[in-house]
């Protein structure tokens, strides 16, 4: 008994059941597609059975204990156990259903703000709690689908594959609309909430360090400056020769805070880049590098003020890496751009071995870079050479509020 009986070619271009989102075509009755279905039926007990309890240890658990310090994070581990339960059902149904499911992003691992924001986080996670109502409804499907295909087996053979025809398309329709990721709306909010972390977090470390230099460098020069000045004005009359001695000193004294006041200032926002622009921008702070380095730079326009100052700081923390670390003899930059792209490599032929968390900045990069829908992309194999290629949102410099606030 079958079916339907498709012609050979038809039968030869026949894939897995349901990969492009609609219900099987059609087939010989027991053909592989359908054992596997029968296999995925008789399996929905036994899984449903182990999910089923997770969820309801976890939710009781962790519902339970949330006037205590541990109930929530206890909650929100049990949401991340059940998003891997997810993973193991969207395998399941890849398997022997031929659903193709895209897996759902991860949540955010970094750049949350701490440890209370990225239990938040956790805890609202969309794909998490949807994948507890999937196990939470399989249950009772399960125990439906098991008994009636063990039955059809004995007794209803004939027409078995029509049954787990049915049962098989109404699992594919639980596994897409419950397991699927998130929209991209749902994503993209999260991306955000972490990304407002990282840029929070990145405006007061800078506010501490320019704090730190101005109280340690400029401040603490102008202090011993005016002391000195201050013998130097009683010693006019009684010793000219030391006052004036003293004054000298201190005009070396004012040129040197003036020095690290232009300093300080460069690193909040160059002059140079304001009035001149990413290329004369980046050959001031590559001439300042310990290694030569060749600075090409390919725009017909600028981009918005804020791009330009995270592309100019991201170029500098790279070449302060080359100077620090690399061991290079030679280096380059290169900025151009593609379509709505601003892109930024750094070269070196240094000793390579770099890495995300190797301590010289390189996640600080990354995560600047992220939060303002850039990419960084790190190459450095040990023996060289390293190869950092940075790609940031092209916004034009009549943008509103992008374009009228330098960012770090």
């Amino acid at each position: 008994m079958t079916e339907h009986f498709p012609s050979p070619a038809v039968q030869g271009a026949t894939t897995a059941a349901g990969q492009d989102g609609h219900p099987p075509p059609p087939r010989l009755a027991y053909d592989r597609h359908t054992w596997k279905e029968i296999a995925h039926l008789l399996a929905n007990l036994p899984v449903a059975l182990l999910g089923f309890t997770y969820v309801v240890t976890v939710l009781s658990t962790g519902f339970g204990l949330t006037l205590t310090v541990v109930g929530l994070p206890l909650l929100a581990a049990g949401l991340l156990g059940a998003r891997l339960l997810g993973r193991m059902e969207r395998a399941r149904a890849r398997a022997l259903l031929g659903v193709r499911v895209d897996e759902p992003s991860r949540l955010p691992s970094r750049g949350a703000g701490g440890f209370l924001p990225r239990l938040w986080m956790s805890l609202k996670d969309p794909v998490g709690w949807r994948a507890v109502l999937y196990e939470s409804i399989r249950l009772p499907w399960g125990v439906l689908t098991f008994t009636v295909t063990l039955t059809s087996l004995f007794v209803l053979w004939p027409v078995l594959p029509f049954i787990a025809r049915g049962l098989a398309n109404a699992d594919r329709a639980m596994v897409r609309g419950l397991l699927s990721p998130s929209d991209e709306l749902e994503r993209r909010i999260a991306e955000l909430e972490s990304d407002r972390g990282v840029v929070v977090d990145t405006a007061a470390a800078d506010l501490r360090r320019i704090e730190r230099d101005l109280h340690d460098g400029a401040q603490a020069r102008l202090v011993a400056l005016a002391m000195g000045l201050g013998l130097a004005k009683e010693k006019v009359l009684e010793d000219p020769d030391a006052a004036a001695a003293m004054v000298e000193e201190a005009h070396g004294e004012v040129k040197l805070a003036l020095q690290e006041l232009r300093d300080l200032a460069r690193g909040i926002h160059p002059a140079v880049l304001t009035d001149r622009g990413l290329d004369a921008a980046l050959s001031s702070v590559s001439s300042r590098c310990t290694v030569p380095v060749k600075v090409t730079v390919d725009l017909a326009e600028r981009p918005a003020q804020a791009i330009e100052g995270i592309a100019y700081f991201t170029v500098s923390e790279l070449l302060q890496n080359v100077s620090k670390h690399s061991g290079a003899r030679s280096a380059s930059v290169d900025v151009w751009r593609t379509e709505d792209r601003l892109l930024i490599q750094v070269w070196d032929d240094g000793r390579g071995g770099a890495r995300l968390d190797g301590g010289t900045g390189m996640r600080g990069l990354a995560d600047r870079l992220d939060a303002v829908d850039g990419l960084f992309v790190l190459d450095s194999p040990e023996g060289g050479p390293t190869s950092v290629t940075a790609e940031l949102p092209w916004r034009d410099r009549t943008d509103d509020a992008v374009g009228r606030s330098p960012a770090r």
